[in-house]
């Protein structure tokens, strides 16, 4: 009876843990140097303790029961046998998250390390919202110095000493940007020929637009979570405003140029003609 009990509760937690997970995506890429080609180091007979290890880290987050994506076939069919060179790689990476439709993209980074006393594997994993990119978690090992030639297993030993850890804490830092939003900047200033600042008073009211600016982000950024590093007559710095992880009205994943579309629409509402530039999770808004 104990032992029907005990398997009836494994199936419960597992049935849980997958549809907790289920939502995560992530695929595994190796770290690129300056002048590497991504192809090169995935596929070279050189380097196959750094796909030993991509395939390692894979592995364990398939057997958590979270989605992964395999490189390989992605890498295939973009590059389409192209030589990737160092300009076109800033590009790949972004074509490749676009069509693994990841959460979050790992970068695996294996360096061998030759002593009189024995060889060793460091592995390096960081994990980066595949969105934003910006980065969730990070691990480091190394593996113990043994006077072999078999990269691959030294890879493998040096992941045993923190794969789980590292796995845990990305998947924690995936909850807890499911549950608080992403952080983005915002940076307001004027342009030269404007005949208003941030002083002006606006609106039915005549409330200052600096006020007014503040009163529209804690209506609009998630749970009013936001910070003002400083304010001028001529500029307003927003250092972090939280934005949620997925837009409600079509379940993807709400960007920062939306965040900025409604706060542009907002300056109009009140007649003030704004640009706005959104680079990455930066946002620049410039009143006219």
């Amino acid at each position: 009876m104990r032992f029907l009990f005990f398997v009836i509760g494994l199936f419960l937690f597992t049935s849980v843990h997958s549809q907790q997970d289920e939502s995560l995506r992530i695929i595994v890429i190796p770290f690129n140097k300056e002048g590497q080609e991504m192809r090169q180091v995935y596929e070279a007979d050189s380097l196959s303790h750094v796909r030993v290890a991509i395939a390692k880290v894979k592995s364990a987050f398939d057997t958590a029961q979270i989605k992964t994506i395999d490189l390989h076939p992605i890498l295939k069919n973009i590059t389409n046998d192209r030589i990737i060179v160092h300009n076109q790689q800033t590009s790949l990476k972004g074509q490749i998250l676009q069509q693994a439709a990841a959460d979050i993209y790992i970068e695996v980074e294996a360096k061998i390390v030759k002593t009189n006393r024995g060889n060793s594997v460091t592995v390096i994993l960081n994990a980066y919202d595949a969105f934003s990119g910006q980065s969730i978690s990070n691990g480091l090992g190394h593996s113990p110095k043994f006077y072999t030639e078999n990269y691959e297993r030294l890879s493998e030993k040096a992941l045993d000493k923190f794969l789980k850890n590292f796995l845990q804490n990305t998947k924690i830092a995936f909850d807890d940007l499911s549950k608080n939003g992403r952080s983005i900047t915002l940076n307001i200033g004027l342009a030269e020929e404007t005949d208003m600042d941030l002083d002006t008073e606006v609106g039915k009211e005549g409330d200052l637009l600096s006020d007014v600016i503040e009163k529209w982000l804690e209506e609009n950024a998630l749970k009013s979570q936001f910070n003002i590093q400083g304010i001028t007559a001529t500029q307003m710095i927003v250092n972090e405003v939280k934005i949620p992880k997925l837009d409600k009205a079509n379940n993807k994943n709400y960007s920062p140029s939306k965040f900025a579309k409604a706060f542009y629409k907002h300056l109009k509402s009140l007649g003030i003609d704004s640009v706005r530039d959104v680079q990455g999770t930066n946002i620049f808004i410039t009143i006219e």
